[in-house]
């Protein structure tokens, strides 16, 4: 009945590294994230919004589960939600939970095998909750190309999960890792994996954001190379270590090795506290745990949980403008790649009219940039463009602004993404695209 009980019914700019890295910095706030600050856990709760179902690692000991709600641990959740649906499930948590400090995304994959899903959510929240504390888990192979727009929109603590500094004990715990469409196995993937691990820490610290550690503690295959561990996340800068015990999956390759006990996991922190600060009170959360550490509130919330995640797509009438990719104001002929500015239509009685020109991310950023058009454009339902890749068109329509390819006069264009016309007629001849992603140099797709 509390499940049911707890959710009432359903109806830019463009700045420079240091800038980046200081307001990150500032944002830092150990006092209010209840994993990071042990005194915090009674007065300050986290939300996960479960919005990344897929994963780019095979661990042997990982079990991912959706539709689950027998489980408490992580790779676990009841539902998936869209990144429309975590702002509207985010709403409601903050209403029956006021205490909620932190909104973290922690699968039940990997937050960034599901890149664009995850930084649309966090687009999302950051908007609605400026206040909020935003975290990410990650197991380090995806993260890198979308650092620097986590520090733009002030993701303030990210967890990378590191089991070995040894590519020859990785591989036993790893069975492949994927690397766009290539999986690697064996030693290679191992080596892959932590190339990845600590660039990403590296690079995590350069922009000063606060970075935990997590290393799941597998008797008999890493217990004993846990301080090699400690010794090279305090070498690269990292925040606090949590030694996690294993929690056996009988579905998994290591499902037969027993958790480590108490005694074992107690000598382990004490040897890593000789290099970091440990995390003590870490409780294995869900991928869609609400609640305060010590007052979970998972349950109560599953309903809410459920019920936010069968809601439609967020109507277009709640995205006023159209953006517009022209050369000269009179017809949609600019490639998005090519724009250096988007005009911003409104409707007018009968009409339209442009209320602004808004400038475009600074060219060659690769992935970067079109996260960063996509927060630009929030307040846009579709963008009219004369040519589009891959990559863009993803992130922009995960983000809610519809890229539409068109050739003609702009106001042909705005008449039927405003009153629901087909838009297939528009299509003029696209621009020949080399590989389907563009890189963002300003000269078409690449």
């Amino acid at each position: 009945m509390l499940a049911t009980a707890i959710c009432e019914p359903l109806p830019s700019d463009n700045r420079d590294f240091q800038d980046i890295a200081m307001k990150t910095h500032i944002k830092n706030d150990f006092h209010r994230h209840p994993c990071f600050n042990p005194d915090a856990k009674g007065q300050y709760g986290r939300v996960h919004l479960p919005v990344a179902p897929k994963c780019n690692i095979k661990c042997n000991f990982c079990d991912r589960k959706y539709d689950c709600v027998n489980e408490s641990r992580p790779g676990v959740t009841s539902s998936i939600l869209s990144p429309e649906q975590a702002g509207i499930y985010m709403a409601k948590v903050i209403d029956k939970e006021p205490r909620i400090a932190v909104a973290g995304i922690a699968g039940p994959g990997d937050p960034f095998a599901n890149g664009i899903e995850t930084m649309a959510t966090l687009r999302t929240i950051r908007r609605q909750f400026p206040d909020i504390l935003l975290c990410v888990s990650s197991n380090g192979m995806g993260i890198g190309p979308y650092i620097e727009a986590l520090a733009e929109i002030e993701v303030s603590h990210v967890t990378i999960t590191v089991c070995a500094v040894d590519p020859e004990i990785s591989r036993r715990i790893y069975s492949w890792v994927s690397d766009g469409n290539i999986a690697y196995r064996g030693l290679e993937g191992a080596r892959l994996l932590l190339s990845r691990q600590l660039a990403a820490i590296e690079k995590l610290k350069k922009f000063g954001i606060t970075v935990k550690v997590n290393c799941i503690v597998i008797p008999g295959v890493n217990d004993h190379h846990v301080e090699a561990v400690a010794a090279k996340m305090k070498e690269m800068g990292v925040d606090l270590l949590n030694c996690m015990a294993m929690f056996p999956n009988v579905n998994t390759p290591f499902g037969h090795i027993p958790q480590p006990g108490k005694e074992m996991m107690e000598d382990i922190r004490k040897t890593g506290e000789k290099y970091l600060p440990q995390m003590r009170h870490c409780t294995r959360c869900r991928a869609d745990a609400v609640g305060l550490l010590g007052e979970d509130r998972t349950e109560e919330f599953r309903g809410c949980l459920s019920a936010c995640a069968s809601l439609p797509p967020i109507p277009a009438q709640e995205r006023p403008y159209v953006a517009v990719a022209t050369q000269e104001g009179i017809l949609v002929n600019q490639h998005l790649g090519e724009a250096r500015t988007f005009q911003i239509w409104a409707p007018d009685g009968d009409s339209y009219h442009m209320i602004e020109t808004r400038k475009a991310p600074t060219t060659g950023g690769g992935i970067r940039r079109w996260h960063q058009l996509a927060k630009i454009l929030g307040d846009c339902r579709a963008v009219l463009i004369s040519g589009i890749g891959e990559t863009p068109f993803e992130i922009l329509e995960k983000s809610g602004t519809k890229p539409i390819e068109a050739a003609g006069f702009i106001e042909e264009g705005l008449a039927a993404v405003y009153e629901g016309k087909k838009v297939d007629s528009l299509k003029g001849r696209r621009k020949s695209c080399a590989s389907g992603k563009c890189g963002g140099s300003g000269d078409g797709c690449m």
